[in-house]
């Protein structure tokens, strides 16, 4: 069983003015602590720690300031306790891990509508601020953000952290804002409307359209990305999802899909807690084809605790030459619980190929500001055989 007990100690944070921080006992100070230790262990400086810190309880808004002694503000969708803000590290052979942090800026603002006009408020104040453009955000503003929308979100924001300060941006967007019956039709425009008119025809066939995301700022080639929910599905189907031209065979997804998910080789069993996620990311029109495919197991949904959940993580980078001690120090980063303590800490493991680089695994993990799950009694897979 691994144990992160003895690795990087939570309550430690790098030189911060206690000043630019929440006050204690705050979702702002609990998540902006964890995002600084996580900022050690991805390598990036004090300063641009601090800077990103103050950032994410800047987006959150007033619930920054709420007192964890409370319920949540708003029921969250990003994460299964309702904390708005979870944390990822994406693993590339012979490279440090690029770490991510998403949060609903709006988040507790009363309704989806407010929720969505304070999350676009958020990104152009960021955008002022790091002198990028929303042109093309913008151009979709009347897709994803009608008066009165629907759904369980309007929009969450992704920063990519990056030494120097200045993080890449990306936003997330609600495909059923206008009914889930018009999910593929407001996709489809929106595709087209940014450049790529035969894009929606390339995606694979799914159970519903989850998220509509695009990259601002400092991308090398900017992406839009199209995020697909696949209930119950099996190896075989998953290693098929892909559209991407010249990239993994089937047998790399299914593979990877029956590590993350706990699957013997012999097995083709249905993944029915929790759809798998697809995420075809777009950067040409001419083929209108995907440059780049991911898929998200959750994890969660498939162990009897995180200790679980980490082993197959740890696997998995050892699979693709990557360290799994880093992700071992970003757990102690942000809790220190044991794994062995609850279930949900490692929400999805995914597998990303894109054109011109290697392939990448990303572990995503839970803030649990509010709750921590308690362990499965059973494994899933003795579970299932009662």
């Amino acid at each position: 069983m691994i144990d992160v007990r003895r690795r990087s100690p939570v309550g430690v944070l790098p030189t911060t003015p206690a000043a630019a921080l929440p006050a204690a006992g705050t979702l702002g100070r609990h998540t902006a602590g964890q995002l600084l230790r996580l900022c050690q262990v991805a390598g990036l400086g004090d300063a641009d720690a601090a800077g990103y810190a103050q950032v994410l309880t800047t987006a959150l808004g007033p619930v920054a300031g709420r007192p964890l002694a409370l319920p949540a503000a708003s029921r969250s969708f990003l994460s299964d306790d309702h904390t708005p803000v979870e944390f990822s590290l994406s693993f590339e052979p012979g490279r440090a891990p690029s770490l991510r942090v998403l949060l609903e800026p709006g988040g507790g603002a009363g309704s989806t509508a407010r929720s969505g006009r304070e999350g676009l408020r958020a990104v152009r104040a960021l955008a002022r601020r790091w002198n990028f453009s929303t042109d093309r955000l913008d151009e979709l503003e009347d897709l994803f953000f009608p008066l009165s929308p629907r759904g369980p979100l309007a929009l969450w924001l992704a920063l990519e952290l990056r030494p120097g300060g200045v993080p890449r941006v990306k936003v997330y967007l609600n495909p059923a804002a206008s009914g889930a019956d018009r999910s593929a039709g407001t996709v489809r425009e929106a595709l087209r409307r940014l450049g790529h008119p035969r894009a929606f025809d390339a995606l694979p066939e799914s159970d519903r359209v989850l998220f509509f995301a695009l990259d601002l700022g400092d991308w090398d080639v900017p992406r839009v990305k199209v995020y697909t929910a696949h209930n119950e599905l099996s190896a075989t189907a998953a290693g098929r999802l892909s559209r991407m031209p010249g990239g993994a065979r089937p047998a790399e997804f299914e593979a990877f899909f029956r590590t993350a998910s706990g699957l013997d080789e012999d097995q083709d069993t249905l993944l029915d807690r929790r759809p798998v996620q697809g995420c075809h990311a777009f950067t040409e029109a001419e083929t209108g084809l995907p440059g780049g495919f991911t898929l998200y197991v959750p994890v969660r949904d498939y162990v009897r605790h995180d200790g679980e959940a980490l082993e197959r993580a740890s696997a998995l980078l050892r699979h693709y030459g990557a360290d799994p001690a880093q992700l071992l120090d970003s757990v102690a980063a942000v809790t220190s619980r044991r794994p062995e303590d609850g279930t949900g800490l490692i929400a999805y493991l995914a597998l990303a190929h894109q054109t011109g680089r290697p392939p990448r695994v990303t572990v995503y993990i839970s803030s649990e500001a509010y709750r921590v799950r308690p362990p499965a009694a059973l494994s899933p897979r003795a579970e299932a055989a009662r």
